[in-house]
């Protein structure tokens, strides 16, 4: 299997399937509203709204596996983020992203890389950037700032 062959939920229900996103550069995130980590959001909207002209996609997935930190509802999670972080890439419906009601997507993400603790997400915001091609390219730990990430991100744009 590859990227493309995964489909989700957006926070709407309506369903996407990941090969709209061929021939773009993709950073895939699990997201939480009420993490030490939620500013992150900041950090995650002014890179896309800095790279997607140029062919950038953020997708955000929400999950509350880690200390019930994104327990609302998904109309809650997506108020949050239009309210406090102003974000407009894509957010997708909360999903599991470990054990067995994993997602199928991050299964498929989790066996492409391995974080420090083996193929498990151990919190939220892991990020995995893929290329234009469906191919991935790094698997980044939590607490790595997106803005970190922005070299990794215009090394594979161009």
């Amino acid at each position: 299997m590859k990227f493309y062959d995964f489909s989700a939920l957006r926070i709407n229900g309506q369903e996407v399937s990941m090969d709209q996103y061929k021939g773009k550069v993709v950073l895939v995130v699990n997201t939480a509203s009420k993490c030490g980590l939620t500013p992150q959001f900041k950090d995650l909207e002014e890179i896309y709204q800095e790279y997607r002209d140029m062919g950038l996609e953020i997708l955000g997935f929400p999950c509350n596996q880690f200390a019930n930190q994104d327990s609302g509802s998904n109309e809650d999670i997506h108020e949050f983020c239009q309210l406090n972080y102003g974000v407009t890439f894509t957010m997708f419906q909360k999903i599991y992203v470990n054990g067995e009601n994993e997602h199928p997507l991050y299964k498929y993400l989790k066996n492409e890389t391995k974080g420090i603790l083996g193929k498990q997400i151990k919190w939220n915001f892991t990020k995995f950037l893929i290329d234009s091609e469906g191919k991935m390219i790094k698997r980044y730990a939590p607490t790595v700032l997106p803005s970190k990430i922005k070299n990794d991100i215009e090394k594979i744009l161009k």
